[in-house]
């Protein structure tokens, strides 16, 4: 069992963090200050997540105190450049408030596995073929996917994963990460998304004192923090044309220039960029830099749907149900046959992570040990007549076994969740077309009690474009 440290003056965040991490085996210690801190002698420890604002001295004061142990830094948003600071002076990663729970249990065992590899100790988190058992599925497919990245990984070829919003772009991003030459060295994630227009050239490759309006210092950038490892730039159709001709020049000579900055700084870093956007149709508009496109493809790694996964699904459910059963302490919970058949059948514009929302749902609202279709939220009647118009004709003559009179009451009770669903997405595009205009992402993202990037995710679902920015004037 691992023992982490968490160093964090919010009582609540404290307190949270504490029960998702020992409810996936770790030993937890709590302190609210790094005075608190030096007191549980934190060199003692597997593993140090320090908040980096605290009351007295910073949580960069983790990292020599803590020294040979890890020291995760979290940090809200604001606060990121500092953020790439504290990397600099020796922290392995950071991770951004709110958490994404997958996320951060991710980010811990990643570090965990790495800081057990150093010691020579068996990991308590064993790598596998099929990139630490992260990615589940055996169709034709997915082994085309598990070959490609097997073949790749060992390589320092840059890669692009092509694939719908939610099919696991990020999971092939690490394993192939974890299973090449740079697996311990840092892998810094940018969802280039969900960083503002106006500062995406500042993340990502810093700036100098002086370079514009705010900036009173030096900071360094996302690519050179990811220098010796590996940058992985999600939803890179995003990126601005100026972001884009920089990072060209990052792969075509492997250096930097900061914004304001005279001379160029070397790096050595390999890139995985993934979207869900055609790249090449975006360069016959001008979206998106064909030189850069034909940079970025030396080698495609192409995400199959889930709907395409059809002997998948149930595996994935399983799986994922016994991961949700376990962080929600409600094991033993099981779906019932017509729960299944709603999995199977249904078309999962969402993918996997709707597929893992759709069962969260289930556990948390399930009563007995079965979890019935009306707990996922799915609208069966009408995922059924989807799958029926738009799966082909071959699928569509899958027989099914008829629905019992309980089922069928079932699914009528659900007819009212179907309609509140809707009703929550009109009110979701309502808000954000009314305002917009006078609001930005992240006051949109507050008001609506959600991160900036599930709304973004959901802009790109429903079809709402996001406002764009001025740029900023050149100096």
């Amino acid at each position: 069992m691992s023992r982490i440290l968490i160093v964090e003056d919010e009582a609540i965040i404290r307190s949270a963090l504490k029960r998702l991490l020992e409810r996936h085996n770790h030993q937890i210690s709590e302190a609210g200050s790094v005075e608190e801190a030096r007191r549980l002698k934190p060199a003692s420890f597997d593993l140090v997540l320090s908040d980096l604002r605290l009351p007295g001295e910073p949580g960069t004061e983790m990292i020599s105190l803590a020294e040979p142990v890890p020291v995760l830094i979290m940090t809200s948003y604001a606060s990121m450049r500092s953020a790439v600071d504290a990397l600099k002076l020796g922290a392995v990663d950071y991770i951004a408030k709110p958490f994404d729970h997958d996320e951060l249990l991710e980010t811990v065992e990643r570090l965990l596995h790495q800081q057990a590899l150093a010691q020579g100790k068996t990991p308590e988190l064993t790598s596998t073929d099929n990139q630490r058992q992260t990615m589940i599925g055996s169709c034709t497919a997915m082994q085309m996917v598990y070959n490609r990245i097997h073949k790749t990984a060992p390589t320092d070829v840059t890669v692009l994963v092509l694939g719908e919003s939610g099919t696991g772009k990020e999971l092939v991003a690490r394993a192939i990460h974890h299973q090449s030459q740079r697996a311990q060295q840092p892998l810094i994630s940018v969802n280039c998304a969900a960083i503002p227009e106006t500062l995406i050239e500042s993340e990502l490759f810093g700036h100098e004192k002086g370079a514009f309006t705010g900036a009173s210092a030096a900071r360094t950038g996302l690519v050179e923090a990811a220098d010796g490892g590996t940058l992985f730039l999600d939803e890179i159709g995003e990126l601005p044309l100026d972001a884009q001709a920089r990072l060209l020049r990052v792969l075509q000579e492997g250096e930097i220039r900061r914004i304001g900055a005279v001379e160029t700084r070397h790096v050595n870093i390999r890139l995985i960029a993934a979207t869900h956007r055609d790249l090449h149709e975006m360069s016959k508009t001008g979206e998106f830099r064909l030189d850069l496109y034909y940079r970025l493809n030396v080698m495609q790694v192409d995400l199959p749907a889930l709907r395409d996964r059809d002997d998948d699904i149930l595996e994935i459910a399983d799986a994922l149900l016994s991961q949700v059963c376990q962080r929600h302490q409600r094991e033993g919970l099981r779906l019932t046959q017509a729960a299944r058949r709603l999995i199977h059948e249904y078309l999962w514009p969402g993918n996997v992570r709707e597929l893992e929302n759709a069962l969260e749902r289930g556990v948390i609202l399930a009563e007995g040990h079965l979890i019935h279709p009306e707990d996922l939220g799915l609208a069966p009647t009408n995922s059924e007549h989807l799958s029926r118009q738009a799966r082909p004709p071959a699928e569509r003559t899958r027989s099914l076994a008829p629905a019992t009179e309980t089922e069928t009451e079932t699914e009528t009770e659900t007819d009212d969740n179907e309609e509140e669903d809707l009703s929550l997405e009109d009110y979701f595009q309502h808000f954000v077309l009314e305002h917009q205009d006078r609001m930005s992402e992240t006051e949109l993202a507050q008001k609506l009690g959600i991160s900036r990037k599930s709304l973004w995710e959901r802009r790109q679902r429903l079809g709402i474009p996001r406002k764009k920015a001025s740029r900023r004037s050149s100096s």
